[in-house]
């Protein structure tokens, strides 16, 4: 053989070797997650963002159906079988599995500096020491409106408590519109749309909330029986047989054109965009009194972690330094209209009516909704109990003192604040 011929040999051999040790660097990363709706999300645009800025790491979004998710990823995680990225849901849950040693601690990541301890309560340790994933979306409450009906009758929207119920008033005499969709058979929508709407303006928000968990304010104190003495005059504006009307039922009547305010959730968003044929907007939670501090619950809704006992641990920090970044924030808030980033950089949302609820915490104060963490791991489960109790405030079958009264002494009866 020549010497030419050698050195070509050698020179093919080596650039096949290093081939394969460029391939055998390939990390493919696996995606827990129960959003299997958002599939097409990840496949065409964040995935694609992330392989682009880090080549020789594959991603593959592997969602389970909501109500499986739970049961399935335990039984995977118990048998080292899981993916190397977890998708969390808020609070207890996550909590549960980071106490298992099934997520590791991220407090070293870089990127988590980008989150406020807000945006981290779902994910974090009670004591306030540890977070074991990295924050993707919230959901933010108020109010969406019928902006033709509100332009027909001339009524602009309204930021105090006073203007809010003189709206109602003039949709109810205009008699063209049921002022408000809301139903209370479902119980859950008189908690979530309700009391949990427009109660932090009462408690003060996270003020109200740490306080209670503290032990240091209690459900029967005047902050928290306020907002249900507001919510039972709400009865009068809900439409006739508001007591068997279901969550769809509520739906409907608003996107169908019959209702003209809906006390809503931002996950809303992008089903009252295809259904409507009318102009939406949305204000948040009406202040007591004009000038008042707003405060609107921007409830934690998503997160993602790293799974602690996973193959690929290195590749799959890169990744969720990627999704604490404000480059992801902008391609998952603008695909999913209504779940919006936790970032602390402020997203641009595409979605005019996106926009108007996530432009409200710049002027007002986030916080989660006061049920979720700690408060609902007894029995009697606060969450639930209060479903029940709001329900019963704007049926009129109880008064705003005697839920309170009632929750407060379910919970005394399991929770007892640590000193």
């Amino acid at each position: 053989m020549t010497r030419n011929a050698l050195k070509g040999l050698l020179l093919a051999t080596s650039i096949l070797g290093a081939a394969g040790i460029a391939q055998a660097q390939d990390v493919t990363l696996t995606i827990e997650s129960w959003r299997n709706d958002d599939l097409p999300i990840w496949k065409d645009k964040i995935i694609p963002a992330f392989e682009a800025k880090n080549p020789g790491i594959k991603v593959n979004f592997a969602p389970t159906a909501p109500t499986e998710y739970n049961a399935a990823l335990n039984a995977k995680l118990d048998a080292g079988s899981a993916g190397d990225l977890i998708t969390c849901r808020p609070f207890d849950a996550s909590l549960e599995l980071f106490n298992k040693g099934h997520l590791a601690a991220l407090n070293d990541l870089p990127g988590m500096e980008n989150f406020s301890d807000v945006a981290k309560s779902a994910w974090t340790t009670d004591d306030g020491k540890t977070t074991f994933c990295v924050p993707m979306a919230s959901v933010i409450h108020g109010f969406i409106y019928n902006k033709d009906a509100f332009d027909q009758l001339g009524i602009s929207a309204p930021a105090t408590e006073a203007e809010f119920f003189a709206a109602l008033d003039k949709i109810k005499a205009d008699g063209n519109y049921i002022p408000m969709a809301m139903g209370t058979k479902d119980l859950w929508e008189a908690a979530t749309m309700g009391y949990q709407n427009i109660g932090p303006t009462y408690w003060k928000g996270e003020e109200g909330r740490l306080a209670l968990i503290k032990g240091e304010q209690k459900l029967t104190d005047e902050p928290w029986v306020e907002p249900y003495r507001v919510l039972a005059k709400w009865k009068d504006y809900l439409g006739d047989g508001f007591e068997a009307q279901t969550y769809p039922d509520s739906q409907n009547l608003f996107t169908l054109g019959r209702a003209a305010i809906y006390p809503a959730g931002s996950w809303e968003i992008g089903l009252f965009n295809t259904q409507a044929q009318f102009k939406m907007g949305a204000f948040p939670p009406p202040v007591k009194n004009a000038g008042d501090t707003c405060y609107i619950s921007d409830h934690n809704d998503i997160g993602i972690g790293l799974n602690a006992k996973g193959a690929n641990a290195d590749a799959a920090k890169k990744f969720l330094t990627f999704v604490a970044s404000p480059e992801f924030a902008d391609i998952y808030a603008n695909s999913l209209p209504g779940f919006f980033s936790l970032n602390s950089t402020a997203v641009k949302m595409a979605d005019p009516l996106a926009q108007e609820f996530v432009s409200w915490r710049e002027k007002c104060k986030p916080t989660i909704r006061s049920t979720y963490q700690i408060l609902s791991r007894g029995t009697p489960n606060l969450e639930n109990e209060t479903w029940t109790a709001s329900a019963n405030v704007i049926n009129g079958t109880q008064t705003p003192e005697d839920a309170a009264k009632k929750l407060q002494e379910g919970l005394d009866s399991w929770y007892k604040p640590a000193k």
